[in-house]
C-alpha cells in the first residue's frame, strides 16, 4: 500500500471512530470503586452501554459479552447476578405487539441513581470542606510558591485532592490518574497531608509527573514519614548525609 492508500486507510478508521463512540458517564469511571465494584464489573457495565449506544443491541447475549471481555461465560453470569442483585441494572420485558415479538433490555436506572447520590455526597464534602477551611482562619495554610498556580494547602484533611492535583498540573486528570490518587488513599491508606505534601516536593523539583510523587510516597513509607514533621525530619536528615 501507497502513502496514499495508508491516508485513505486512516481517513477511513478515523470515520469510523467518529461514527462508533459511546458515552459513558465519568463518573462511573471515577467513582466505581466507592461503589464497590471491581474493575471488571465496571468494565461489564461499559460494554452493556456501548452495545446499545453503538450497536443497538439492548440484551447482548453472553456470548457477545464473552467476545469484547474475553473471559469466561459462568464468570460474566455471575458479574450479571451481582449488578442486578445489588440495584445496579435491572430487565425489562417489552412485547411489540405489531410484530407480536417480545424481547428484553437493560434497564441502567439503578446505575445512575447510584452514580447520582455519589456525586451528590462528593460535592456536599467538597462543601464542608470549603466551609471549614474558610472558618478555620486562626491557622495559616502550608502554599506551594514556585508558581502562581501553585497554592496547594496541605493542611485541611476534607480538601478535593482531584481538584487540587488538576489545579498543579494546569489540566483535567485522566481516568488512570484518578486511579493513581485513589489507590493512594484507599489502598495504600496515606494520608491526605501527606499526599499534598509529596506533590508540594514534586513541584519543588520540577518534577510534576505521577511516577515522581508516588516514589515519594514510597521512599517515605518506607522510612515511616507520616505527617509534616516527619517529611521536615527526614529532608533534614537527608540534607545531613544520613546523620
Amino acid at each position: 500500500m501507497d502513502g496514499r492508500g495508508w491516508n485513505t486507510w486512516g481517513e477511513g478508521a478515523a470515520f469510523g471512530l467518529q461514527h462508533g463512540m459511546a458515552v459513558i458517564p465519568y463518573a462511573l469511571l471515577k467513582y466505581y470503586r466507592k461503589l464497590n465494584l471491581s474493575g471488571d464489573e465496571a468494565m461489564l457495565l461499559i460494554h452493556l452501554l456501548s452495545f446499545r449506544q453503538v450497536e443497538g443491541i439492548e440484551f447482548p447475549s453472553l456470548e457477545d459479552l464473552q467476545t469484547v471481555t474475553g473471559r469466561s461465560i459462568s464468570v460474566i453470569a455471575g458479574e450479571l447476578q451481582k449488578l442486578m442483585k445489588e440495584g445496579f441494572i435491572s430487565i425489562d420485558g417489552t412485547n411489540d405487539e405489531l410484530r407480536d415479538f417480545h424481547y428484553e433490555q437493560y434497564n441502567f436506572t439503578g446505575l445512575f441513581n447510584k452514580l447520582g447520590a455519589v456525586l451528590a455526597e462528593a460535592a456536599q464534602e467538597a462543601a464542608e470542606g470549603r466551609t471549614a477551611g474558610a472558618n478555620h482562619s486562626g491557622h495559616a495554610s502550608t502554599r506551594i510558591a514556585a508558581s502562581p498556580a501553585a497554592t496547594v494547602s496541605v493542611e485541611a484533611e476534607s480538601r478535593n485532592l482531584f481538584s487540587i492535583f488538576e489545579k498543579e498540573f494546569g489540566r483535567p486528570l485522566s481516568p488512570m490518574e484518578c486511579e493513581t490518587i485513589s489507590g493512594w488513599v484507599d489502598q495504600d491508606r496515606y494520608p491526605e497531608e501527606l499526599i499534598l505534601l509529596a506533590l508540594k516536593e514534586s513541584v519543588f523539583a520540577g518534577k510534576v509527573h505521577f511516577r515522581y510523587i508516588d516514589r515519594i510516597l514510597l521512599e517515605w513509607s518506607r522510612n515511616r514519614v507520616k505527617n509534616a514533621q516527619d517529611v521536615k525530619n527526614y529532608n533534614q536528615k537527608f540534607r545531613n548525609g544520613g546523620r
